[in-house]
């Protein structure tokens, strides 16, 4: 090279190096600088930096992670039922991002109707952990739009499990209580064939929706297309464009009759969401057709949630769905570029079936994941660092479309290595320990071949010993219930 061509160069590259920081509209360079590194303390790890197992990518050949946002946690809810019951829950149905998406987060809110984007982290042996946060703003129930709501129950023979349609009963009379004028509800029951019980009716006639409920009465077998097809009549033939239009399935998911190629159903879904009618998949019954209805809450633009007890049925329909039956984002993608000059390797925790090339981020009509009000969304990244890297690590973009008139925003934030705390366990706030705990748990359960130690390197005895100090410091029920499950998982042997 010329020396004036490299004078230009170095320039170049210190002028890089002057450019910082998040909340810009597109992700900006990095500065690969070299200073000794810090010491290291947390997780163990094998020789490359990162826990056993990890599908690393170079970061020097591929430095860019994209997603589409997920906010199921269906995975998790499933996975509970099934230890509480004294069984553990097939690997495959075990989903990482769906764990650490199932628990309050402490990542601030957005002054507007788009994300709040947080990233920190933490030194590990050999490497780092950084956490992705990002959330929306909550809002409260009176300040929603009306609501167009159409129930689609599942009332086939299997749903005759004791309690199982008893559950969904007494989760919509609760629901139809709570709903606010304005809001209209229609209800479709299915078995061998679909029935529309009752059309698309104001919420005031709640004598009406009352009756309708205790009208679902178990019979016959599961055709669950056409019960989704007849919702979706229903919903189309009563939509509301100043309403957030929503059909919300009610089912174990095990279609066996009509159409039961899910690629069939799928491709329903998916061209209705096209019409701005949304999908929430609510799972139930001890055997349960997980992969089916993620698929079709992803399909559908939605989200797929689990519930066992009446306990959690109404903590889903009374107290989360009246408050975020908006949608603050559609089709929200998120975009981590690591920097090459300080990151070897990196692995995405997670999210296996939601990843999406780089080019497509940018992309409006890839499908992304809907966010409504009050969500985050977490995605967890081991990184191996280069020996000696400072300056920057990571910055992660989140994209989304208005879900009104689909104009796309971006935000943006980045890491630095001085940004990443020294110790996991003493010096990161709880939430992101909790985060670790429950990620750490499910890659456990998706391990079972290795019973002693999972791949992060940590024993269920530690699991359990982490779970019980963080539920005891955040006095979170729901942590208490995770370090509950260790325990029990422990004790399936």
């Amino acid at each position: 090279m010329k020396p004036r061509v490299l004078i230009l160069v170095i320039a170049l590259l210190m002028l890089a190096a002057a450019c910082g920081g998040g909340g810009s509209e597109r992700a900006p360079d990095y500065r690969p600088t070299q200073a000794p590194a810090a010491p290291t303390a947390g997780l163990p790890a094998d020789s490359s930096g990162l826990p056993p197992g990890s599908s690393e990518r170079d970061a020097t050949a591929q430095q860019i992670s994209t997603f589409a946002l997920d906010v199921d946690t269906a995975s998790y809810g499933y996975a509970r039922r099934a230890i509480q019951e004294g069984r553990w829950p097939e690997p495959g149905q075990v989903r990482t991002e769906e764990f650490v998406n199932a628990f309050r987060q402490d990542y601030p809110e957005p002054g507007d109707n788009g994300f709040a984007v947080n990233v920190d982290g933490a030194r590990t042996d050999g490497g780092a952990l950084v956490r992705v946060g990002l959330q929306t703003r909550r809002t409260e129930a009176a300040a929603r739009k009306p609501a167009n709501l159409t129930f689609v129950v599942d009332v086939s023979g299997s749903m005759a499990e004791p309690s199982r349609l008893d559950l969904v009963r007494d989760a919509l009379h609760t629901l139809v209580d709570q709903l606010m004028p304005g809001d209209e509800v229609s209800i479709v029951s299915f078995s061998d064939s679909a029935r529309l019980i009752i059309p698309m009716v104001p919420v005031s006639e709640r004598s009406r929706l009352h009756a309708a409920i205790n009208e679902l009465a178990v019979d016959g077998s599961t055709n669950l297309e056409q019960g989704l097809v007849t919702g979706y009549q229903e919903a189309s033939r009563a939509f509301r464009l100043v309403a957030t239009n929503r059909v919300i399935l009610l089912s174990d998911g095990l279609a066996n009759t009509g159409e039961t190629d899910w690629q069939g159903i799928l491709n329903r879904v998916r061209d209705y969401a096209g019409k701005q009618i949304t999908l929430l998949c609510a799972g139930v019954g001890r055997e349960y057709g997980d992969q089916l209805m993620e698929q079709l809450a992803d399909n559908g633009d939605g989200s797929a949630v689990y519930v066992s007890s009446l306990e959690q049925a109404r903590k889903v329909f009374v107290e989360q769905l009246p408050a975020t039956l908006d949608v603050r984002a559609r089709d929200a993608k998120a975009q981590v570029v690591f920097n090459p000059g300080a990151v070897e390797s990196y692995s995405l925790l997670g999210y296996e079936d939601r990843q999406i090339a780089p080019e497509e981020f940018r992309d409006d009509s890839r499908d992304g994941g809907e966010v409504g009000p009050g969500h985050s969304v977490t995605a967890l990244y081991w990184v191996r660092l280069r020996p000696g890297a400072s300056g920057q690590v990571a910055t992660a973009t989140v994209r989304w479309l208005d879900p009104d008139n689909r104009r796309p925003s971006e935000a943006s934030r980045s890491v630095e290595t001085g940004d990443l705390s020294r110790d996991l366990w003493s010096s990161t706030k709880p939430g992101l320990q909790v985060d670790v705990v429950a990620a750490a748990f499910a890659e456990h359960l998706r391990s079972r071949w290795n019973p002693g130690v999972g791949r992060f390197g940590l024993s269920l005895d530690d699991l359990g010993t982490r779970a019980a100090r963080l539920a005891a410091i955040t006095e979170d029920p729901d942590v208490s219930e995770l370090a509950d499950l260790i325990a029990r998982a422990k004790s399936l042997g």
